[in-house]
């Protein structure tokens, strides 16, 4: 008997067309891995497993299967997207309880391509941080339970790391799918601004929020990302002689980048120089002003999701956080100061087409109650091992993490590739070279 969980979303939907195997088979096979496993993996705010078996039926019984790139494929989509038929609740005690109406764009573009949606997945409160847990769940990491599966699209990741989706939808404000992706141990692409359809839950944090793929592989990461794009898939190729800079140094002064994330950035430094790149040591002009431009932009964009909240029901985390961007909402709006990053920046990008360094500074925190400790103690543990993820959110450029090596728990290590706007395809090649050469696991061990 063929098993599908653990699969690729290509490889399903390839067998689902030749009909190999029915959708409904392979929904009811991923229902039950999420039933088995995840009381204790936690990725799932909810489970639609009625619906999503019923939704398989009605796919199947459409026949138009050649025409869908997704077909039968199930899709775990991050809770701060709306689903119909489902409450959207952003991992908040805050936000209503009500059914949505319609589905995100995004969500309805997965559909329309052959997907069934099984459930949502877990989320920090209002998206914030970079652990995965409050009052409404805690994921973690299925390499490593006891370490958080990172944030804020933590829980997507940990289902799809888990086997049980083959792939998932989350966004980025401030590395919030490749934060989770480097943790579990795959791939993911923050495409750059206006690629993919935004308007993430309230606001998309003034166009800093990009939603996108949580997949195994570099193939099911560019076919959901041409499906979210609602364009073809890109070339593939083996691009060469490309202008790649290495960069270790954290972009925020005083936080450095433990030995496992240096040695997995020169180990993929060193495979794409054997693939006939150009590969040199080089730092960005990272602005003195950098660390204050991302704190005013990061709590901006929570007030303004928290605004028509009753922040009595807020967590206090989440209450600190808001308050302190009440002030700065105007000023985000306005987007100056990420006009100005992007103009120091641009020089270092016409010189290098590509920017590779680690994707994270340390492995994550551990897997707790975080929602319920102060805000400076939260802050400090994401900075201080996720430095590496805002600035590419500010300029809005595309970004991605590609697994890369292992720390020495067992668990996954990553690197992350930068590049100009218009550059995703690129970023893709690259990250299937890397994958080529430097081939990862692609779910964890977990039963």
């Amino acid at each position: 008997m063929t098993t599908w969980a653990g699969r690729t979303a290509a490889e399903i939907s390839a067998a689902v067309r030749e009909k190999r195997v029915t959708p409904r088979e392979v929904v009811a096979e991923h229902l039950d891995r999420i039933e088995r496993l995840d009381g204790r993996v936690g990725a799932f705010r909810t489970v639609r497993a009625e619906a999503a078996l019923a939704e398989a039926e009605e796919m199947a019984a459409r026949g138009d299967f050649a025409d869908l790139p997704l077909a039968g494929v199930p899709v775990a989509v991050k809770d701060n997207l709306t689903v119909r038929g489902e409450s959207r609740r952003v991992g908040s005690a805050a936000t209503p309880g009500t059914a949505a109406a319609e589905d995100h764009v995004t969500v309805a573009r997965l559909r329309a391509a052959g997907a069934v949606v099984v459930g949502l997945t877990n989320v920090p409160e209002l998206c914030v941080f970079g652990t995965t847990d409050g009052v409404l769940g805690i994921s973690r990491n299925p390499w490593d339970p006891t370490r958080s599966a990172g944030g804020s699209s933590g829980g997507s990741a940990a289902a799809v790391a888990a086997g049980m989706v083959p792939i998932a939808l989350g966004n980025d404000g401030m590395g919030s799918l490749r934060i989770p992706a480097a943790n579990c141990g795959l791939v993911t692409i923050k495409p750059g601004h206006g690629v993919v359809p935004t308007g993430v839950g309230d606001s998309d944090w003034f166009g800093m929020s990009e939603n996108g793929p949580l997949a195994t592989t570099v193939e099911d990461a560019r076919l959901m990302l041409s499906v979210l794009a609602g364009t073809e898939p890109g070339p593939r190729s083996e691009p060469s002689g490309l202008r790649v800079a290495v960069s270790l140094r954290s972009p925020l002064a005083g936080v450095t980048i433990s030995r496992p994330y240096t040695t997995a950035a020169r180990e993929a430094a060193e495979v794409l120089m054997k693939a006939g790149h150009q590969v040199r040591r080089a730092d960005p002009p990272y602005p003195m002003s950098l660390p204050l431009t991302s704190l005013i932009h990061w709590t901006a964009g929570t007030a303004a999701d928290a605004r028509h909240l009753d922040r009595g029901l807020l967590t206090r985390r989440t209450r600190v956080h808001s308050a302190l961007g009440r002030p700065f909402v105007a000023t985000a709006r306005a987007g100056a100061s990420r006009d100005q990053l992007r103009r120091r920046l641009e020089p270092f990008f016409a010189e290098y087409d590509v920017l590779l360094t680690p994707a994270l500074a340390r492995r994550s925190p551990k897997a707790a109650p975080w929602h319920e400790r102060g805000w400076l103690r939260n802050v400090l543990a994401n900075t201080n091992y996720s430095p590496l993820t805002p600035p590419w959110n500010l300029t809005g450029w595309p970004a991605m993490s590609v697994p890369c090596g292992t720390l020495p728990s067992g668990a996954p290590c990553a690197v992350q590739l930068v590049g100009r706007p218009g550059t995703e395809s690129r970023l893709l090649s690259l990250a299937e070279q890397l994958e080529a050469r430097i081939p990862w696991q692609r779910t964890a061990p977990v039963n």
